[in-house]
């Protein structure tokens, strides 16, 4: 009965003491052994893992990919429009040794603080560099790929490897809507002035260029029908000249004919001459007066 008495506290201290120098390591984990504070292994493969009972103790760390969102960050682009920006950072513990010499007894959540101060620091430098239109446009990932690369150098004297920055929302304070909306309606207004301002001058050329070419073209065909006349008249004043050269006698009649035709029009010519006038040759002829 007295070996039996002191057997069995045995054996439950034994046992106490081989539960408490077992631990599982999780396959989404990575686990340190310390002592006193200090760190005596790293466990990162899966299965079991051993350490002194009461002297040592284990801490033990997510080695899954972590999400952070950081909180709404107002920041100044190099054109003076002040925006609020969210964003979140992929990051996972690379280095548990660094991690743990770095944060100490805060463990994942100090970590994720001191993070967060380093991916603001980042953002408000990167995005300050360049113009609102940029990070408010689609294509602005080489802005995350600067902040997360910015990101990179200090991460790492945490243990942390961050693997992606995302903008989430870029949007304008709410003080500063109104006075933006105005200011793009009036950048708008005179991008449209100028390009009415272009069009107008674009057709006055045109509109020149086709008065131009209707001047030109009017007097080229002004020259040539002058051309045309000339030398139609020139035709049949020949022809005349032909016809009238074969009998100058005839010639003269046929005209003073025609003068007489044109003067003396019935009921509307009245004429005051001397009766010896020249237009009177061939109504004073002998053929003449015994006509009248």
């Amino acid at each position: 009965m007295r070996k039996s008495a002191f057997l069995l506290p045995a054996i439950a201290v034994i046992l106490i003491g081989i539960a408490s120098s077992v631990f599982i390591v999780d396959e989404r984990q990575k686990v340190l052994v310390l002592q006193f504070g200090q760190i005596v292994r790293v466990q990162e493969e899966p299965g079991l893992g051993f350490k002194l009972p009461v002297i040592q103790n284990v801490v033990r760390y997510d080695d899954r990919i972590l999400s952070r969102d950081l909180d709404p960050l107002e920041v100044t682009p190099s054109d003076d429009r002040r925006l609020v920006v969210d964003a979140f950072a992929r990051y996972r513990i690379a280095d548990v040794e660094r991690f743990r010499q770095a944060v100490g007894d805060g463990g994942e959540e100090a970590a994720a603080r001191r993070l967060d101060s380093i991916l603001r620091a980042e953002t408000r430098e990167v995005l300050g560099s360049v113009s609102s239109n940029d990070i408010l446009s689609i294509d602005r990932a080489a802005l995350m790929l600067r902040i997360r690369n910015g990101a990179i150098a200090e991460a790492n004297a945490l243990g942390l490897q961050v693997i992606d920055v995302r903008l989430k929302r870029t949007d304008l304070p709410p003080e500063n809507l109104n006075a933006t909306y105005e200011r793009m309606k009036a950048e708008r207004e005179r991008e449209a002035a100028d390009e009415i301002a272009r069009g107008n001058e674009a057709a006055q050329r045109v509109r020149a260029t086709a008065d131009r070419t209707v001047v030109e073209l009017v007097s080229d065909a002004t020259r040539q029908a002058e051309i045309t006349r000339g030398e139609a008249d020139a035709e049949r004043n020949a022809i005349f000249a032909d016809a009238f050269g074969a009998d100058p006698e005839f010639f003269e009649f046929y005209r003073s004919m025609t003068a007489y035709a044109r003067a003396l029009n019935p009921g509307s010519t009245s004429m005051v001459m001397s009766p010896d006038s020249e237009f009177f040759n061939y109504l004073k002829s002998d053929q003449g007066a015994a006509g009248n």
